[in-house]
């Protein structure tokens, strides 16, 4: 098991969400960065669908009373580890028997992954285990003396990789291709999309990134019925100032969809921390 000492700012248990569910008003959640999660997992020979632990912007102190293998992905924090755990970002590392993991601050990104090989053994709601900060749904926010149950190790693929190369660090550049809704917007409105940056505001959580900068006009009037969205949909309220659907965001909406991003670029928006500047570049499929 794993006990919480200090959970940090912002804590989740988080796997890939509850798929299937859109239908009955339920959003999909899940790790906000999948792609960081599923790595996570892999490095410690878990399937990457296990549940692991989310952190946004680090600060936690995380005891362990049995030894367990662990690996840390996502926003690049420090790490505080007992002498010869050989703990880092990347790679699957052994903390002992009594051991406590510490995570500094982030240098850049926002969210950070734990992964301890078993996986969180929480309860599954729906069929997944990860928490939805907009329903409700799932296990509680973690808090100093939560202990998490670690699931079993049998049978689990050997640990084999040593070292996964951290992302690079370079301005956000985040990929869309056109909206269903594109045409709500005046001529050139992608253009102006894609045009200069913008900044994450500081109202941005685990359902939407949302962004300050050029605004975005319409070439209609009203709203739409309530209709379905995904994850990396970019709606437009009628302030003009964009919005990015992350993993918590509602099964449906009545802003109008201007762009939506690619799978890579999701995992890009959600490691956007507050005030940094992010660019959207179009991608138009071949027919």
């Amino acid at each position: 098991m794993i006990e919480v000492i200090k959970p940090g700012p912002y804590a989740t248990v988080q796997d890939l969400g509850r798929p299937g569910y859109a239908h009955l008003g339920v959003p999909h959640s899940g790790a906000a960065d999948a792609a960081a999660l599923r790595l996570a997992n892999r490095l410690v020979g878990n399937p990457e669908g296990h549940a692991g632990i989310e952190l946004t912007f680090g600060g936690a102190r995380l005891a362990f009373p049995a030894g367990a293998w662990i690996s840390v992905t996502g926003a690049p924090c420090p790490l505080t580890a007992p002498p010869r755990a050989g703990a880092g970002m990347g790679a699957p590392f052994w903390v002992p028997a009594g051991g406590e993991l510490r995570f500094g601050a982030p240098v850049r990104g926002l969210r950070t992954y734990v992964a301890v090989r078993g996986g969180i053994a929480v309860e599954p709601v729906l069929g997944s285990r990860s928490t939805d900060s907009l329903s409700g749904l799932g296990p509680a926010v973690l808090r100093a003396g939560t202990i998490l149950p670690v699931g079993p190790v049998d049978g689990l693929a050997e640990i084999s990789v040593d070292v996964a190369p951290l992302r690079e660090q370079g301005a956000a550049v985040l990929r869309v291709v056109p909206g269903p809704r594109d045409d709500w917007f005046v001529p050139g409105a992608l253009k102006e999309l894609c045009g200069r940056p913008y900044q994450v505001s500081q109202d941005s959580n685990r359902v939407g990134v949302r962004l300050s900068g050029p605004v975005l006009e319409r070439a209609r009037q009203g709203e739409l019925p309530s209709e379905g969205m995904v994850a990396g949909a970019v709606q437009v309220p009628p302030s003009g100032q964009p919005i990015i659907f992350l993993a918590d965001h509602p099964p449906t909406g009545g802003y109008p969809v201007i762009a939506v991003l690619s799978a890579a670029a999701l995992s890009i928006a959600a490691q956007l921390r507050p005030g940094a500047t992010a660019r959207f570049t179009l991608h138009t499929p071949r027919p």
